[in-house]
């Protein structure tokens, strides 16, 4: 589909994902406002904080552990994992457990040894049998209300974690900085919507360089998480292979993969997430290696966020790569919002 004829996309986006986009920026203030009416039922000041989820349950605390490790008084911790770890049970640790539909088979394993190790736990969920088990168990449980896709909902993910970390102290008040932030992104959103030509959105043009393409993300210190919100984005809404990397880490192993071979190379196409706030070294460090990956013959790009803060810029990159995708997936002609594959495999694991 031409990218250019947004009063077509309906034809292929026939849930409308695009509507979900649109909306990130107020997803997080609504999410992260509303959190301070739920109740904390009793929950305390821990030792660390351990966020168990999957898939888009589990990028909030990604994007979460990265933006308040210079703030926060105690480390939070991404598992996607089926098991408690056995060091969590040693400390004072708050097992947040996090599901969507509340029914995600990691998570709720992961809530049933958190309560036999006797954790504190808070569920996070829009219903489903995690819901059901906090409100047995007597747990804190928050819900709330979204009833599109679990990657869709990367507003509350975060914005309800930030919310829970000021609320226990751990960080400093983030309020005025995440009205500021929504408006920064709605004003940078005005040049990635749907409306705006290609000639003009620079969104449109990336994907439109990456269509039939391998596409890696590369990311460092804030924008890392998001390198990895966008593979998962562009494996889910466009169907297509991507993967992320981590600078200072890749220049100590995938750099040295550009060599072989040429076929497979020249199809893939490496996009270096940037920010005013990333390490210096780390900025020289994408410079060079962009250099080496295009003297090897790789379509290599760039992506800038300027933003007044880590979180302003975070927040702009999620917004431009979740474009991205949409467009990417409908240049190759796909709806952007189910996923067969992963529906049939989840049937095949319930038998």
């Amino acid at each position: 589909m031409h990218l250019d004829q947004p009063s077509e996309f309906h034809r292929l986006d026939k849930e409308n994902m695009l509507a979900e986009i649109d909306g990130l920026p107020q997803q997080l203030n609504h999410a992260f406002n509303a959190s301070f009416k739920y109740d904390l039922h009793g929950l305390q000041k821990p030792d660390l904080i351990l966020v168990a989820g999957m898939g888009g349950s589990a990028i909030g605390a990604d994007l979460l552990s990265t933006y308040v490790t210079p703030l926060s008084s105690v480390p939070v911790i991404s598992l996607r994992e089926y098991n408690l770890p056995e060091w969590a049970k040693q400390h004072k640790t708050l097992v947040v457990t996090s599901s969507h539909s509340g029914n995600t088979e990691e998570t709720l394993s992961v809530f049933a040894e958190a309560l036999a190790a006797n954790l504190p736990v808070l569920a996070l969920a829009t219903g489903g049998e995690l819901t059901k088990r906090a409100q047995a168990a007597g747990k804190a449980l928050w819900t709330f209300e979204h009833h599109g896709q679990p990657r869709a909902a990367v507003g509350f993910s975060f914005g309800i974690l930030l919310a829970l970390l000021e609320r226990l102290d751990l960080i400093p008040s983030q309020k005025d900085l995440v009205h500021k932030t929504v408006a920064e992104i709605e004003e940078k959103q005005q040049t990635y919507k749907a409306d705006v030509p290609i000639v003009k959105n620079p969104v449109k043009r990336l994907a439109g360089q990456a269509l039939g393409r391998l596409v890696s993300v590369f990311g460092s210190d804030h924008l890392a998480p998001v390198a990895r919100r966008w593979k998962t984005q562009i494996n889910e809404l466009a169907k297509a292979w991507a993967q992320f990397e981590f600078l200072p880490e890749a220049d100590h192993n995938t750099l040295a993969g550009i060599e072989n071979d040429p076929a497979l190379i020249e199809k893939i196409m490496p996009v270096f997430l940037q920010g005013s706030f990333t390490h210096s070294r780390n900025l020289l460090r994408a410079d060079l290696t962009r250099q080496e990956m295009m003297v090897a013959g790789l379509a290599v790009d760039a992506v800038e966020f300027k933003g007044s803060s880590r979180l302003a810029e975070m927040w702009d990159a999620i917004l431009f790569g979740d474009y991205f995708s949409y467009y990417l997936a409908l240049s190759y002609d796909v709806d952007p919002t189910p996923i067969t594959v992963m529906s049939n495999l989840k049937q095949q694991l319930k038998k």
